[in-house]
């Protein structure tokens, strides 16, 4: 697909470890000029994992930009280079201590495709095994609780979950499980 405008300037605003911001000035096909700005976001794994007595692995974990706590699925942001079935293991088992023996891949998800490019691969994680969790510097308020996949797409449904990409990967789930 080729893209109905050219970039004209492209200048770096900010550059951190978690993102890159950039401002482009464009020219439309149709002649019109305008400034886009965009999040470079490396993306990131999300994971799904069900137990043997189908139930959800969730977490509770504090966020420095809403101060306050949120319920999500495990997931993390891809190293450079990452495969994203590579994070997803990894985060799961940092996350929450758990290994899983089966993972299906269930869909990529863009974030917020308006202004960032990252996006989310979503992964269904079955056959768990418990361990240790290997909590990374600053997710020590990581909690992880189990509730049946029905009950999670309830707080979904009445708030309790706000996360979009656990809203999200919840649903596929279901779908996939035909729990929906």
């Amino acid at each position: 697909m080729s893209t109905p405008y050219e970039v004209t300037r492209h200048e770096v605003l900010y550059e951190g470890r978690v993102f890159t911001v950039v401002r482009d000035e464009v020219r439309h096909d149709s002649g019109y000029r305008s400034v886009r700005e965009v999040v470079e976001h490396a993306g990131g794994a999300v994971i799904v994992a069900v137990d043997g007595n189908d139930e959800v692995l969730l977490i509770r974990q504090y966020r420095y930009p809403i101060a306050g706590e949120i319920i999500e699925l495990p997931a993390g942001k891809l190293d450079h280079g990452e495969d994203p079935l590579e994070c997803a293991r990894r985060e799961l088992r940092e996350e929450t201590g758990c290994t899983a023996a089966q993972w299906e891949k269930l869909n990529a998800m863009l974030t917020t495709p308006g202004f960032c490019s990252e996006v989310l691969h979503v992964y269904l994680a079955r056959g768990l095994h418990d361990g240790l969790q290997a909590l990374e510097e600053g997710e020590e308020s990581i909690t992880v609780f189990r509730v049946t996949l029905r009950e999670a797409l309830a707080m979904c449904a009445d708030g309790r979950i706000r996360d979009g990409k656990t809203i999200t990967g919840l649903a596929l789930a279901a779908m996939r499980l035909g729990s929906f």
